[in-house]
C-alpha cells in the first residue's frame, strides 16, 4: 500500500510540473513554436512521461486553459462565500480577479494572444475549458441580486458581466501606458482601480432604496 501511495504522490506531482512547464512556454513562445520535447525539458521529466497523462499537445493545452479557469472558478466561489450581497460578491470577485490576472501575466498574455491569432476555434477551447461556466457564475450572482431587489431588473447581467471583466483586462493590458499619464494615479493601486470601477457600475443598476 505504501508503494501505491508513493506512486500516486509522484504522479502528482509530475502533472503539475508538466502543465506548469506548458503554461510558461505556451505564453513565451505561442502553441504552434512549442515542442513536447521542450516542455518535457523544462519541467525535468521524460516525453513519455507527458504522453502517459496527455496523448497530444492539444489536449495538454486544453489542460493548462482548464487549469487557470479552476482557479478563477475558485476566486469567484470564494467571493460567493465570503460575501452577503450582489454587491460585496462583485467587489470582491472584481478585486482579486485583477489580482490573479497581475499575478499570471505569462497566461493572460497567452490567452489575449491565443484569441487574436487562432479566433473562433481558440474561442471555443477556452469556453470548453472552463471559462464559459465562470462566466455563468458571475451573471447568476447578478441575477440572484435582480431576484432579491437588490439590483434593478432593467440591465442585462451578462452586459454588466462582460463589462467588469473588460475592465480588468483593459487595466492589465494597458498598465504601463497609463503609467505615463500624470491623471492617472490608481495604476499602482489596482485594488483601488477595482473598487472604484465596480461602485460605478453598481450606481447605474442598484435599486435607490438599496445603501
Amino acid at each position: 500500500m505504501e508503494n501505491d501511495a508513493t506512486s500516486v504522490s509522484s504522479e502528482g506531482e509530475g502533472y503539475r510540473k508538466i502543465i506548469a512547464a506548458a503554461e510558461k512556454l505556451f505564453a513565451d513562445h505561442g502553441f504552434d513554436a512549442v515542442s513536447m520535447h521542450a516542455i518535457a525539458t523544462d519541467a525535468g521529466i521524460s516525453k513519455a512521461n507527458i504522453y502517459h497523462y496527455f496523448p497530444n499537445k492539444d489536449a495538454l493545452y486544453l489542460a493548462v486553459l482548464q487549469s487557470a479557469a479552476a482557479s478563477l472558478r475558485a476566486l469567484l466561489q470564494a467571493a460567493v462565500d465570503k460575501s452577503g450581497t450582489a454587491s460585496e460578491a462583485l467587489h470582491h470577485f472584481a478585486v482579486n480577479h485583477l489580482q490573479h490576472l497581475l499575478a499570471r501575466p505569462r497566461l493572460v498574455r497567452l490567452f489575449l494572444r491565443e484569441m487574436l491569432e487562432k479566433g473562433e476555434p481558440r474561442a471555443r477551447d477556452l469556453a470548453d475549458a472552463g471559462l464559459a461556466d465562470l462566466f455563468a457564475s458571475l451573471v447568476q450572482i447578478l441575477q440572484l441580486g435582480q431576484e432579491r431587489g437588490e439590483l434593478r431588473k432593467d440591465f442585462d447581467p451578462a452586459l454588466v458581466a462582460t463589462m467588469l471583466l473588460g475592465a480588468n483586462v483593459i487595466f492589465f493590458q494597458s498598465r504601463e501606458l497609463l503609467r505615463q499619464y500624470p491623471t492617472v494615479t490608481f495604476v499602482d493601486r489596482p485594488e483601488e482601480y477595482d473598487r472604484a470601477m465596480v461602485e460605478m457600475l453598481l450606481r447605474g443598476i442598484r435599486n435607490r432604496s438599496e445603501p
